[in-house]
């Protein structure tokens, strides 16, 4: 077991453990805290204070929470932003005047000051070492560039996802779910592109989010459009409610008419199906992990 405290940096959800300090046992949730990363130190929020977990949970050994952030440090944090947009502006303007077919996506400076990353999108391999040296010069900073796919473009940029709550890869998501067309099938959605896609025109992370149980269901519910034995005859299925595990069944009466009824799945007879059946034998589309 280890002793951690949990950390995020900006407006990502990932959680990161470090070790705290030596004799430092209170650590208000949303202070600031100065760690060591990979990257050098950084800036990050504590979302969690002292807390014992598992071994196998973290990746030894632990970097350590060099110090609860002073004002001096917020102050710098806020001078580093404050500087962001007029950094974007002077980047557009190189990009422009070099004719790079790029779009800049985000900035963002190091803590201390001395690196400025910024982050682009582009359909193709874009040389940007003229474009490095061109702002390295301008900026007197160490430059970096790095080429992000239309996934990590709208999780930086953010935004309202179709369900009217923000994007799940900018407010919620620590990282990428694996997302396929096979998990909406299972869900009994329409496939409609525009329906089951996000704002970065992939497959809707929150497809993922229930897969578990309705890879289960599936299972259960007889097949839309087979035949079912219903307690009033036999009949075909037209929809099924895997929540409520109810199918919607279309008799045909003696006289020629039709019923619709709604049937509990365990009062239906019916062959059960394998999870390869629940896609109708559609073939699978690519995924969302893929860049």
């Amino acid at each position: 077991m280890a002793e951690v405290i949990g950390v995020k940096f900006k407006n990502t959800a990932k959680i990161y453990y470090f070790s705290p300090l030596k004799g430092v046992k209170d650590y208000p949730e949303k202070a600031g805290v100065i760690v060591e990363t990979a990257k050098g130190l950084e800036y990050g929020t504590v979302v969690f204070g002292l807390k014992t977990v598992a071994d196998e949970t973290i990746t030894h050994p632990l970097k350590p929470i060099m110090r609860l952030a002073t004002a001096e440090d917020e102050k710098q944090v806020r001078e580093n932003n404050e500087k962001i947009p007029d950094a974007m502006e002077k980047a557009r303007e190189k990009i422009a005047e070099l004719n790079l077919d790029m779009k800049l996506i985000g900035a963002e400076y190091a803590f201390d000051g001395k690196k400025l990353t910024f982050y682009f999108s582009a359909e193709e391999r874009v040389d940007f070492r003229e474009l490095v040296k061109s702002l390295a010069s301008l900026f007197k900073l160490r430059i970096e560039l790095r080429q992000v796919g239309i996934r990590d473009e709208t999780k930086i940029l953010g935004g309202i996802a179709p369900c009217g709550r923000t994007c799940c890869c900018a407010g919620a998501m620590s990282d990428f779910a694996k997302v396929s067309i096979k998990m909406a099938k299972n869900q009994g959605l329409h496939l409609n592109p525009s329906k089951i896609s996000g704002l970065c025109g992939r497959l809707m992370c929150c497809l993922e989010y229930e897969n578990e149980y309705y890879e289960k269901a599936c299972k259960l519910v007889p097949k839309v459009g087979g035949t079912v034995g219903t307690p009033e005859g036999e009949g075909t299925v037209v929809s099924n409610d895997m929540l409520k595990m109810i199918s919607k069944v279309k008799i045909l009466k003696s006289d020629g008419s039709e019923v619709y009824k709604d049937f509990n799945v365990k009062d239906l007879e019916f062959k059960r199906r394998n999870c390869a059946d629940c896609d109708n034998g559609a073939a699978e589309d690519d995924d969302n992990d893929k860049e």
